[in-house]
């Protein structure tokens, strides 16, 4: 499960499993994936808090290709295809490094506008140029926050609105990085309110992977 789990098997699983001090202001899940958010939290455009990430892999840092699964993030390309499709050249890659994000423009079932993830597995690694790669530069924002906000719908609209009508380039959502990074997004102001609701939703996240591991140990 998404860290955007229903707000209200949140409480469920509070009460079941006896999470203590819990934020005080959770977002609320609405229809499908999507937050409604609370009233005190500030719209922020995105370029205010992160930076683009332009570097390339010119002296070979490293050797590992990535690409993005909407299940497990960024993850080693040739594991999860079990193939290598990035070229044998990857200098011209751009190198990603540990707690920076990228966004795929390319969609897939159940995310129709591609998919942002953050690099947790490895030190670094190589992403085609066709991501937008960025990393936080806004001190007062925290990363686990905004890695569980882009494991919501809630910046989907701010992507359609900016995408041109209809138009795609080989699978690809026509979103410049410019256009991308000017879109807006709901965050408390108070950073220790945002590492709290990461870290609640996180642990919610593993809760309720464990409780649902137990339910099938169960059936079977």
């Amino acid at each position: 499960m998404s860290c955007s789990e229903n707000s209200l098997l949140a409480a469920a699983m509070i009460s079941s499993f006896q999470i203590d001090n819990p934020p005080k202001c959770m977002p609320q899940k609405s229809q499908g994936n999507t937050w409604l958010f609370c009233i005190s939290w500030e719209q922020r455009k995105l370029s205010s808090i992160v930076d683009r990430v332009t570097r390339k892999n010119t002296d070979l840092e490293s050797t590992l290709p990535l690409t993005i699964s909407a299940q497990y993030g960024l993850v080693d390309q040739v594991t999860y295809f079990n193939n290598r499709v990035a070229s044998q050249n990857i200098s011209n890659y751009y190198l990603v490094k540990n707690g920076e994000f990228a966004y795929n423009k390319s969609s897939s079932d159940g995310y129709p506008f591609g998919a942002v993830k953050r690099l947790d597995l490895y030190e670094m690694g190589v992403l085609s140029t066709l991501y937008i790669v960025f990393a936080l530069k806004d001190q007062n924002v925290n990363s686990d926050f905004l890695a569980c906000y882009y494991d919501t719908d809630n910046w989907h609209k701010q992507v359609f609105e900016r995408a041109a009508e209809g138009a795609r380039n080989h699978g690809l959502l026509n979103i410049s990085a410019e256009d991308f990074l000017d879109t807006d997004l709901m965050i408390p102001p108070d950073i220790h309110e945002q590492a709290l609701i990461g870290k609640y939703l996180k642990k919610l996240d593993n809760l309720i992977t464990l409780h649902q591991r137990e339910q099938m140990m169960m059936v079977i």
